[in-house]
């Protein structure tokens, strides 16, 4: 394998992983929060707030991570026809 595509495999999973981190925070401190909430001011919900907001970011992360798996072919493609292009147009440079 060589050391580009080893750099790319490991930063997809470095990706991952800060995903799976973040999807345990999130859960860990809502959790937290809402017993809080519910505890010292059971009449003024705002924990789901938190969790709507932060829910979305996290949402956000997800699709960033993974969108690879459903346009990581394409874009691939993208990038060789762009590397071939430039090749193309280096070559029709003179003194290139």
């Amino acid at each position: 394998m060589d050391d580009i595509a080893y750099r790319r495999a490991a930063w997809r999973v470095e990706a991952r992983l800060a995903f799976y981190r973040h999807a345990m925070i999130y859960v860990v401190v809502n959790v937290l929060l809402a017993i809080l909430n519910l505890l010292k001011n059971p009449d003024h919900l705002w924990f789901p707030w938190v969790i709507l907001g932060w829910g979305i970011g996290l949402l956000a992360h997800g699709l960033n991570d993974y969108s690879y798996r459903w346009f990581g072919s394409r874009r691939e493609q993208m990038i060789q026809r762009e590397l071939q292009r430039q090749e193309r147009l280096r070559q029709q440079t003179p003194g290139s």
